[in-house]
């Protein structure tokens, strides 16, 4: 698998701010999200959040996925529209995470997991009967599955309010993959019209559980 320059570029962001932010309290202070932070007027959070990282194993994760589904990405729309990708998945995760903890003024997260999920889901409707292996899981899973059961576990999540992971930055920023990738490669329609319906299922659940006030 060869590396593009751009996979190469955004790999090396993350691990160099996720470094420094470890060894630096207040840069990773500044630069995370935060809804405080972003309602006072700073919007370069929604950006540099995501290119921060809680540990080791949180940018290990993130990265070594991005590593497996971006040159699927770039293989189709090459290095400048994967980048746009990339970028608006991270800000539309935000933006769900904006949206969802509006009014919680003390609520942050950090991690690329918004933009690295909008490329897990551009590289599955670009290739959705590609296999994935999951650790644990001995047996190859269909990409599609994968997709819709991240989705349906992300709403989950935000329903359960899970752990400390941000469920809506990764649905967003699967909801902006979707999205940004059906208007940059609208033949996707007509070549995995069935697929796209499918992966669209999830999205419209949260959208009527939104609007019946159940998140």
């Amino acid at each position: 698998m060869g590396f593009d320059i751009v996979l190469i570029v955004i790999i090396g962001a993350n691990v160099l701010m996720s470094l420094k932010g470890f060894n630096d309290f207040s840069f990773f202070e500044k630069f995370k999200f935060n809804i405080g932070g972003i309602r006072r007027g700073e919007q370069v959070r929604m950006l540099t959040s995501g290119f921060l990282h809680a540990d080791t194993s949180h940018l290990f994760f993130n990265m070594l996925t991005l590593y497996f589904f971006a040159p699927v990405v770039i293989g189709f729309l090459g290095n400048v529209k994967f980048l746009i990708v990339y970028i608006g998945s991270l800000i539309v995760g935000n933006l769900f995470s904006l949206f969802f903890h509006k009014d919680e003024y003390h609520y942050s997260a950090v991690g690329a997991s918004g933009a690295v999920s909008g490329v897990i889901y551009s590289g599955i409707l670009f290739q959705p009967d590609m296999s994935l292996y999951l650790m644990f899981i001995p047996i190859p899973i269909p990409a599609y599955i994968f997709g819709i059961g991240y989705l349906l576990f992300s709403i989950f999540g935000m329903k359960k309010r899970l752990g400390n992971i941000g469920h809506d930055a990764h649905f967003g920023g699967a909801v902006g993959g979707y999205v940004i990738t059906l208007i940059l490669a609208p033949w996707v329609f007509q070549e995995n019209l069935l697929m796209t319906g499918l992966l669209a299922i999830p999205i419209l659940i949260l959208f009527v559980l939104q609007r019946l006030g159940k998140l």
